[in-house]
């Protein structure tokens, strides 16, 4: 099959997309939100899921984002289009990389220098980049399950230890904590972006749009029930929890007989981090690719590029993660509801081939 299949595409939406927002987020909603962090976080999946609901109804046109571009506006202004889509994404793909570089350091490779520890990704990535977008599809089948498994076997660990009392009462933060806690965190969402250029590769059946709607919405109701059992662990401390997932399962009272058994699921919950961190470079890389051909050398040389200016830029902030975040998250945090939750629905709007149409 050369599409992905609706069953890769709701393992994506439900299993592998929610893995992203548990590594630095519940701590970043801790601090703008406390108590009431589940809130934005509700608020987050409410619109994405609308949005996404969005995106697959226009992949029932069967047509790739340049296509309708290129029938909408013309070939030019299309390709111009698509190399800002990838300027954007090789833009939102800095913070899940930053993320991932300090997650591999600072749980697996504490005694290592970071650029030793975290630069084989960006081998891994590089070859993944490659390869066509609907490789990614392969391993969504392989890793849903595992993530999902996973996912479950952290909230066991955890939930013993939860006082999911913590949370209340509702609405403490007020509307600024929540509207705050909304508004910078949006550099987490960018999916509804990632599925616009699987538009041309999804295998569209009746009820696609609202099915992946509805499994993104359980997946956003596990990073939900996961963010009040983060909070009912850490409380007034949850803020400076960095690595969220990797906190919560260490203090399962059975670890102190059987060892670190819990992680079994951080490492299977790592691998289906590569692949997630390593997507939104790749779609990059399939923006290029739509506006300007798959030409023989060009998906090499492009991946090559991109993997070498993002490493070098994990490099150059190597020691100033924070202040990258706040500037990514919160300076400029209106670059993302632009393009994550204005542009997609207004894709609707663009022209199917006039031929096909006819």
């Amino acid at each position: 099959m050369n599409k992905i299949s609706t069953r890769q595409l709701y393992f994506f939406l439900a299993c592998i997309a929610p893995i992203g927002k548990l590594i630095v987020m519940p701590a970043r909603l801790a601090r703008y939100a406390g108590n009431d962090l589940w809130i934005p976080a509700a608020i987050q999946y409410l619109v994405q899921s609308a949005v996404i609901f969005c995106v697959l109804l226009l992949s029932a046109r069967g047509e790739t984002l340049f296509e309708l571009l290129k029938n909408t506006f013309g070939k030019i202004v299309a390709k111009i289009l698509m190399v800002v889509f990838a300027l954007f994404l090789l833009y939102a793909s800095l913070l899940p990389l930053l993320e991932q570089k300090l997650f591999v350091q600072g749980v697996f490779y504490d005694t290592l220098p970071s650029l030793i520890a975290f630069s084989p990704f960006f081998l891994f990535s590089a070859y993944l980049c490659a390869k066509p977008l609907r490789a990614q599809g392969r391993a969504w089948d392989l890793l849903g399950p595992i993530a999902i498994t996973a996912l479950a076997g952290v909230f066991v660990f955890s939930g013993t230890n939860a006082d999911f009392a913590a949370i209340l009462p509702v609405g403490a933060s007020g509307a600024k904590g929540i509207l705050s806690g909304t508004a910078f965190t949006m550099s987490w969402f960018f999916d509804p972006v990632l599925l616009l250029l699987f538009l041309g590769k999804i295998e569209y059946k009746k009820g696609t749009a609202y099915k992946g709607a509805l499994f993104y919405l359980l997946g956003g109701a596990a990073v939900i029930f996961f963010l009040i059992m983060f909070y009912g662990i850490f409380e007034g401390t949850a803020i400076n929890q960095l690595f969220a997932f990797t906190k919560t399962s260490k203090y399962y009272t059975a670890i102190t007989v059987l060892g670190r058994i819990d992680y079994v699921f951080i490492f299977a919950l790592a691998l289906a981090l590569l692949f997630y961190c390593a997507l939104p470079l790749q779609a990059s890389v399939e923006c290029c690719l739509q506006a300007f051909g798959r030409k023989k050398y060009l998906p090499t040389v492009l991946s090559v590029c991109f993997n070498a200016l993002l490493l070098l830029l994990a490099l150059l902030l190597d020691y100033h993660f924070g202040d990258a975040t706040d500037a990514i998250s919160q300076t400029v945090f209106w670059i993302f509801p632009i393009f994550t939750v204005v542009i997609p629905p207004l894709c609707l709007l663009l022209r199917r081939n006039r031929r096909e149409s006819a």
